[in-house]
């Protein structure tokens, strides 16, 4: 995981009112817009004559406004874009430190000079961020308003979220035919088998039903929410078989995220169902493609957008609602907690809102459906949402409590509510449906062993790791790095893998480095480190997993191996983002010491036995 310059994680502030009520504007007086008369008027017993309890902007100034808005984006855009270009790319603990310092002085002068300038940058990127942000009153604050028709000359809701979200503008497209049918339908069928049975957020039958129109020989009336259904799926999809940056499958990806641009404006205008599914579908692809986009503002867009519109509650009973439509809308805002709830740990931030706030039950399993393909049907997708979406309900309860309580107030017995949600975790393996798929339950088993490890690791309201816990952390890590290694030298993706699985991957590889400067010499002298005793009323420690690398040798040659794979696999992502050799380089920095003494220790253990024969 990385740290994150303030550009990424802006502290979003409400501005002022746009505009003051018609009575207080005259009299040229401060409005404070409160519903539903502003305090002047309430005091003055002029209520009624409270004019602008409903205006967006103040009469004769919308032009105005919206044209100084955007002037002022443009020359921050250029602001943020210098920055971007000239910041280093950060991790989790700090890679910015190695790459502009002496690992040798940490008290050198450019080390003191590099954190100066960074601290200068960050303030800097703060102050722009937040300047910006208050500009947009009262657009910012309320994802349900209608926009204005889209114009070249106005703000819309899209416009907004596409310029906090872009990196890179994505190139014009080339041309403006749609693809061949078959690689259309090839598309949706990975999408459907490969993404849906994790984020359902609409059926896979509208997908085929949609290319089967759009592919008609004289096709109907397609809306603009359904051109970027269907050319982000296609993105989405061919950048998920993506092996390189510079191969046909991104290079596609790429044209299809251009063709889907020009929909944008009424694809994600607020107010309207399509607004969420839209906002996912961004979310999904800037998981896939980093330089171009940043997920973690589409997906808080997204959130926002899901509270406004209501879906973070169930409807009341009194509501009349049929069950298929109630689990569709609890399918979607469930697919927006999950991967707010994974895009949030893996570049450890805040949620963007509370478990407490939310009131929704698990959807049901959503109804398997086959892709149709030369008259054929393919073999149904199993549905492994449900499952995902409990498994981000377990992560969020320990995160939300390990992570982003109060540091000054520990938790009061941190060891045993750590092996408890533990234990959770290993329930809800223990209870997954025997028919998923094999790719999406390896998926999960990988996702369950990152929690794991995240969920034992110090944090600020923790206990300190017992040496048991780092032993659990040992086995957990080696597992995770060995088959995920294993997807990354794959020829094709199974499954929904992104970028944000090489930031697990160098968080996974950190771990495994903190816990051979703890506890190296134990773990590699063959020391046994018992079960901590069970305490009366406690939760007991869990077993240690069963090791599944019994031909790699002992601890040494296991420990050796593991820092490697995660070197090769951050190379092989390396591939695809330019950001994951960033982190295979800082990964080498801050375990080059681990690395030389390992080897050093193995050099020796075998010249002694070459001396003995």
């Amino acid at each position: 995981m990385l740290h994150s310059s303030l550009v990424d994680s802006p502290l979003l502030k409400v501005s002022r009112p746009v505009s003051a009520c018609s009575r207080c504007r005259s009299a040229k007086v401060k409005c404070d817009n409160k519903l539903p008369a502003c305090t002047a008027c309430e005091r003055a017993g002029r209520e009624k004559d409270c004019t602008a309890a409903n205006d967006q902007f103040a009469r004769g100034k919308e032009r105005s406004y919206v044209a100084a808005l955007e002037l002022r984006i443009e020359k921050l855009e250029r602001r943020l874009t210098y920055a971007r270009s000239t910041k280093a790319s950060v991790a989790l603990h700090g890679p910015e430190d190695h790459q502009t310092a002496d690992p040798g002085r940490k008290d050198s002068l450019a080390f003191i000079r590099a954190a100066i300038h960074r601290k200068a940058a960050r303030t800097q990127e703060n102050a722009d961020i937040n300047t910006l942000v208050s500009d947009f009153g009262y657009l910012a604050v309320n994802t349900t308003t209608r926009d204005f028709e889209p114009s070249e000359s106005n703000m819309t809701f899209a416009r907004l979220v596409l310029a906090a979200s872009t990196n890179e503008p994505v190139p014009e497209p080339e041309s403006g035919n749609l693809p061949p049918e078959a690689t259309a339908r090839s598309l949706v069928e990975f999408y459907e088998t490969s993404v849906l049975p994790l984020y359902p957020a609409f059926p896979g039958t509208t997908l085929h039903a949609l290319v089967s129109d759009l592919y008609q020989e004289r096709p109907r009336q397609i809306r603009s929410s359904e051109y970027w259904l269907f050319w982000m799926v296609l993105a989405i999809s061919s950048v998920g078989q993506s092996r390189n940056r510079q191969d046909e499958h991104y290079q596609n990806g790429v044209e299809f995220v251009a063709r889907a641009l020009p929909h944008a404006d009424r694809a994600l205008r607020p107010g309207y169902g399509t607004q969420v599914q839209s906002l996912l579908l961004l979310t999904q692809y800037s998981m896939l493609d980093p330089a171009h986009f940043d997920s973690w503002h589409p997906i808080g867009f997204a959130c926002r957008a899901v509270v406004d519109q209501g879906l973070h509650q169930d409807p009341p009973n009194s509501q009349q609602i049929s069950p298929d439509a109630l689990d569709e809308r609890r399918r979607i805002f469930y697919c927006v907690y999950a991967l707010d709830r994974a895009i949030s740990m893996t570049h450890a931030r805040a949620f963007s809102f509370y478990d407490a706030a939310a009131s929704v039950a698990l959807p049901s399993p959503a109804p398997a459906s086959g892709a149709v393909a030369a008259g054929a049907m393919t073999k149904p997708s199993q549905d492994a949402s449900v499952p995902l979406f409990r498994l981000r309900q377990l992560q969020s309860d320990w995160y939300q409590a390990l992570y982003q309580g109060n540091p000054a107030e520990p938790l009061p017995d941190a060891t045993s509510f750590i092996w408890q949600k533990y234990f959770e975790m290993w329930e809800w393996s223990e209870r997954l449906p025997p028919d998923l798929p094999s790719t999406i339950r390896e998926l999960l088993d990988l996702e369950l062993r990152y929690s794991y490890v995240y969920c034992i690791a110090s944090s600020a309201r923790g206990a300190q790791v017992p040496a048991y816990g780092r032993l659990l952390i040992f086995d957990h890590v080696i597992s995770y790095i060995d088959r995920i290694y294993e997807i990354a030298s794959s020829s094709a993706n199974s499954a929904f893998y992104t970028y944000h699985d090489a930031l697990r991957v160098f968080f996974m590889g950190s771990q495994f480095v903190a816990v051979l400067r703890d506890i190296g010499d134990i773990l590699l002298s063959g020391s046994n480190i018992p079960v901590p005793p069970q305490t009366p009323g406690k939760v007991s420690a869990p077993p240690r997993p069963v090791r599944l690398d019994r031909s790699s040798g002992d601890n040494l040659d296991r420990s050796l191996r593991c820092l490697e794979r995660v070197k090769l696999t951050l190379g092989l992502y390396g591939n695809r983002w330019d950001h994951a050799l960033a982190l295979r380089n800082s990964f080498e920095m801050i375990s080059s010491e681990v690395w030389t003494n390992l080897s050093t220790r193995r050099s020796m253990r075998d010249g002694a036995v070459g001396a003995r024969w």
